[in-house]
């Protein structure tokens, strides 16, 4: 049942290429179930130009300009929107810090909901400073991982009563064996270890590289599939050099029959057939900190056998035997596992029906329900405090 709603989002915004404009157009989609399509509207935060927008996209902010952050603000104030979403990532936004939002926030009279896509413990005092006046611009705050609730409270003194937690999204789709779609993409007999998301030295992809003598040993036929493109801002300041030395790596170790770089950024629907294909989802990220990963969300969302390395959001997602854990920057430690899940299959699928059983509160049509509530309970504080004013 649709809301006669008006939800303004400030993010990156597709056909940009970035896991936030994903997240948001993923969660605008959702939404539309229980808002009117035209109370979805976006004011698209650009680096650079992005051209072919849809009609929802109503502005474009320029990041590092910061007349139009309060262009943004007004645009806003003159519109219909009763509730601002703001989508908050440090390198999103101009300034130190990405400290120029708040321009935008004490300009704008609209109150304001913000998920932290990113949460840093023990912060410096210009982190601290920034969220802080994020904060406290914001009618509530949102974070993906409980985790993050503690850090907000404990090292930004965050009132606990204007943090929610809602998890990230991720498709609804049947729990299912991998073989049917590895015969799809012509993969029948493969044993399948996969990591997809938007390419860049963080990622720890030669770690998981590394890692496969050891299985191919164990499995002659292993396929390690390294899905998406180069993530575009360090595409602007890199070029490809990440990927040629993964590449350099796969031909020096004479992995070639074994590691497959599939440089495309993938729809819903072709990431859902990749992971679907998928015996072991790797992730073996390099940041400690990391307190949100759409993929590993994804990757319970099918019921996948994941190994990772213990960032903060992969020690919450995988604790209770959901996911094995890893240790950083290690290949051995990365081989130990998957080689773990490759050689017990009962271990494999008890890890899959739990990591799915525990991310049925994660799919896409309860996280939009969830941020429905969130919207009408920001909309109620307003009003009362309108009344007693």
């Amino acid at each position: 049942m649709s809301r006669r709603l008006n939800i303004w989002f400030v993010s990156s915004y597709p056909p940009r290429k970035c896991g936030i404009a994903t997240f948001t157009n993923s969660l605008m989609k959702a939404l539309s179930n229980f808002i009117d399509g035209e109370g979805l509207n976006v004011l698209a935060v650009e680096s650079y130009r992005v051209d072919g927008y849809g009609p929802e996209v109503k502005f474009r902010l320029e990041k590092n300009r910061l007349e139009s952050y309060r262009s943004a603000a007004d645009r806003v104030n003159r519109s219909k929107a009763e509730v601002v979403h703001l989508q908050h990532e440090f390198g999103l936004f101009g300034g130190e810090w990405g400290s120029d939002i708040l321009e935008f926030l004490e300009r704008v009279e609209k109150p304001v909901v913000t998920t932290f896509h990113t949460v840093l413990p023990r912060p410096e005092p210009v982190v601290w400073r920034v969220v802080r006046d994020i904060s406290r611009l914001s009618s509530q705050v949102i974070v993906m991982a409980r985790t993050a609730v503690d850090i907000l409270v404990r090292d930004y003194g965050v009132p606990s009563d204007k943090i929610s937690f809602i998890p990230h999204g991720c498709p609804d789709v049947p729990f299912s064996p991998p073989e049917p779609f590895k015969r799809l993409l012509g993969l029948e007999g493969r044993f399948i270890l996969s990591t997809f998301g938007l390419l860049s030295p963080g990622k720890g992809i030669e770690y998981a590289i590394e890692a496969l003598p050891r299985l191919v040993e164990k499995e002659p036929k292993i396929l390690y599939i390294v899905a998406g493109e180069t993530h575009p801002e360090v595409k602007r300041h890199q070029g490809e050099s990440y990927r040629k030395r993964l590449i350099s790596l796969v031909k020096r170790l004479r992995l070639e029959k074994h590691v497959m770089f599939y440089d495309k950024y993938l729809s819903d629907e072709e990431l859902t057939l990749l992971l679907r294909a998928t015996d072991v989802y790797l992730t073996p990220y390099l940041g400690r900190n990391q307190i949100t990963s759409g993929t590993l969300t994804y990757a319970m969302g099918v019921g996948k056998a994941i190994v990772s390395t213990p960032y903060l959001y992969a020690v919450e997602l995988l604790r209770n035997e959901r996911g094995l854990l890893c240790d950083f920057e290690d290949s051995e430690s990365i081989a130990a596992s998957a080689e773990k899940l490759m050689t017990d299959e009962w271990l494999r699928r008890r890890l899959e029906v739990e990591a799915y059983r525990f991310s049925r509160d994660m799919i896409w049509p309860v996280v939009a329900k969830k941020h429905v509530d969130l919207y009408a309970k920001v909309l109620k504080l307003e009003m009362e405090k309108t009344i007693l004013t």
